[in-house]
């Protein structure tokens, strides 16, 4: 399951009528915006009872080639690990 912003907006207007839409993409524009730059910067984005994103630095290492048993090396890996909350997986999880 994929979350597209343009639904996402839908489904905050509709929840929220007092705001203006374009109130409502400027609001997420900035927090996604904020949490990008967190993670350039390697700090932990944490939204409290939903998810925390924090960055991962994989070293570089020499690996093998599984095919011709080469060496070769991989270079340093950015990623970012993905931890949802109990309480959402939960929310997510449960049988309508």
């Amino acid at each position: 399951m994929s979350v597209v912003k343009s639904d996402l907006i839908k489904e905050l207007s509709n929840n929220y009528p007092n705001f203006i839409k374009k109130d409502l993409v400027k609001l997420l524009d900035i927090a996604i915006y904020e949490m990008q730059e967190s993670l350039k910067r390697n700090e932990r984005v944490e939204l409290r009872e939903v998810f925390s994103l924090e960055p991962r630095v994989q070293k570089a290492r020499i690996s093998r080639n599984p095919k011709t048993n080469e060496k070769v090396n991989t270079p340093e890996k950015k990623s970012i690990l993905f931890k949802m909350s109990k309480e959402w997986a939960k929310k997510i999880n449960e049988k309508k």
